[in-house]
C-alpha cells in the first residue's frame, strides 16, 4: 500500500471510532449507516470543505498545509502520538522514492560500550523493525531465555520482538498482561511504519504477522497508534516467579533506529530481588539452576 492509501486508512479509521455525542454534534435521532463520523461532520468540525477532506481520505489530494493537518487532528481529537503520525503519513504520501533494501543493521561500538556497562539491569538492543541486534545476559534471561544467546549476532538467526510476542509461547506466558503487551508492540510499529513506509522489510514483517496471528492482523486493522518508551510490566518469569519491571526505550541521540530497552524494578522491592536472584543464577560459572529457583518459578 502507497502513503496516500496509509494516510486515507488511519484518517478512517479514526473518524470511524467517534461518535457524534463525542464531539458535541447532535442527532435528532437519525439511523446512521456508516460507524462514527460522517465525512461531512468531520470537515465541519475541521473547518474544511466536504469534497476536500473527501479527497484527502480517498488519496485523491495532496500535499495537505501543516495547519489543515493539525485542525483535522483536533477534531478527531488525536493524542500527541497520533498527531505526529498523521502529519508523517501526509509528509511520506507526497514521496515517491525507488525502494531499496535497507542495509543490514548494526550495533554501534557506542551501544556495546553501553551493553557492557549497564551490568545486570535487563538489556536489549532493538532494530528498526523490533529485531534483537545484542542483548546482556540479563536481558536474555528475562526476554527470552529458551534462545540461543548468541543468536542476534547471525543476521539469520536474530529473534525478531515483534514477532515473539505474537507467535512464541514463552512470551506470551511472560507478561501477565499479554494483550498490553501485544498493543504496544503494535502501536510502536504503527509510528515505525508512518515514518518508513518505504520500507520492504518492514512490511514484509507486518505482512507475515498478518498471515500468522489473528490477534495482529485484528489490532493492525484498528489502526492503533502508541509510543511506548516507559511502560511497567508485571512478568511471571519460569525461574523466578512474579516481577514488575519498568521497560525503558532510549533512542540514539544520533538519529538512528538503533533502540536500547532496559527493565527496571523498583528499588528495594521484591522484584528487584528476583531479578537479583536471576542474574546471580546465569552468572556463567554457574553449571546449573539451583533446585530452590526452579521450585519458586513453579
Amino acid at each position: 500500500m502507497d502513503g496516500q492509501g496509509r494516510l486515507g486508512d488511519f484518517l478512517q479509521a479514526r473518524r470511524a471510532r467517534l461518535r457524534p455525542e463525542d464531539v458535541g454534534l447532535p442527532t435528532y435521532g437519525d439511523r446512521r449507516r456508516v460507524p462514527g463520523l460522517r465525512r461531512e461532520e468531520l470537515a465541519l468540525l475541521a473547518g474544511v470543505s466536504a469534497p476536500y477532506y473527501t479527497r484527502l481520505e480517498q488519496g485523491q489530494s495532496h500535499n495537505a498545509s501543516s495547519e489543515v493537518l493539525d485542525a483535522i487532528a483536533g477534531a478527531l481529537m488525536l493524542d500527541d502520538s497520533e498527531r505526529a503520525h498523521l502529519h508523517a503519513l501526509a509528509s511520506t504520501a507526497t514521496r515517491r522514492r525507488p525502494v531499496r533494501r535497507p542495509p543490514p543493521e548494526r550495533v554501534p561500538a557506542a551501544t556495546r560500550a553501553l551493553l557492557a556497562a549497564v551490568g545486570d539491569v535487563p538489556t536489549i538492543v532493538l532494530g528498526r523493525r523490533t529485531d534483537v541486534l545484542a542483548w546482556n545476559r540479563t536481558g536474555h534471561a528475562v526476554f527470552a531465555g529458551h534462545l540461543d544467546f548468541s543468536a542476534p549476532e547471525d543476521p539469520a538467526r536474530r529473534p525478531n520482538m515483534a514477532r515473539l510476542v505474537f507467535l512464541d509461547a514463552h512470551l506470551r506466558e511472560l507478561y501477565t498482561d499479554w494483550q498490553a503487551k501485544a498493543k504496544a508492540v503494535v502501536g510502536n510499529l504503527r509510528v515505525t511504519v508512518g515514518l518508513h513506509p518505504d520500507d520492504p522489510l518492514l512490511a514484509g514483517l507486518i505482512g507475515d504477522l498478518c498471515v500468522r496471528s489473528p490477534e495482529f492482523a485484528g489490532m493492525w486493522a484498528d489502526h492503533r497508534v502508541r509510543v511506548c518508551d516507559v511502560v511497567e510490566y508485571r512478568m511471571h518469569h519460569p525461574l523466578v516467579g512474579s516481577m514488575t519491571l519498568t521497560q525503558q526505550t532510549l533512542q540514539s541521540p544520533r538519529g538512528t533506529d538503533v533502540h536500547v530497552v532496559m527493565a527496571v524494578p523498583e528499588p528495594g522491592s521484591a522484584s528487584e530481588s528476583a531479578l537479583a536472584l536471576l542474574a546471580t543464577a546465569i552468572t556463567p560459572d554457574r553449571t546449573r539452576v539451583p533446585d530452590t529457583l526452579r521450585t519458586r518459578g513453579t
